[in-house]
Parts: C-alpha cells; structure tokens; sequence
C-alpha cells in the first residue's frame, strides 16, 4: 500500500489526506486527487508494477484496496 500512497502523493494537492489514507479512502472524494490526475496515477502505477490497466476496470478505481485488488489480478494473469 505503501507504494500506491507513494505514486498517489505525487499528484496530491493536500499530501497530508494521503498521508492519512486507509484501504476504504476513496481516491477522488477522500483524498481529493483531481479526476484527470487518476491517468496519471494509473500511468505509474502501471509502470511501476509492469502490468496494464484495462480501460473498463478504471471505473472500479475508487478507493485504494480497489488499487490493490486490480494490481493483484493483473499480477496473477501475467
């Protein structure tokens, strides 16, 4: 998780919100990330862990487990 909050501070407004982040924030409305920095977000964490984030699983992107559990799926198919 730590990584995630890691790539998700970078493009932070307010990095004390992510710094405080659980599995259950909410990436927009919680941490406040602007929507068109989530492909962004999705960029690095794509580089990051050499995996590809399917257009149709970014609408399930909302809180940081569901970060989580799309990297962790991606991994498992690779």
């Amino acid at each position: 998780m730590k990584d995630i909050l890691r790539i998700i501070e970078k493009y932070a407004y307010n990095k004390e919100l992510v710094r405080n982040a659980n599995l259950k924030s909410k990436i927009i409305a919680d941490l406040k990330i602007n929507s068109t920095r989530i492909v962004d977000i999705i960029l690095d964490i794509e580089d990051e862990y050499n995996i590809t984030i399917e257009d149709e699983s970014l609408e399930k992107l909302v809180t940081i487990e569901d970060v989580l559990n799309i990297i962790s799926q991606n991994k498992k198919q690779s």
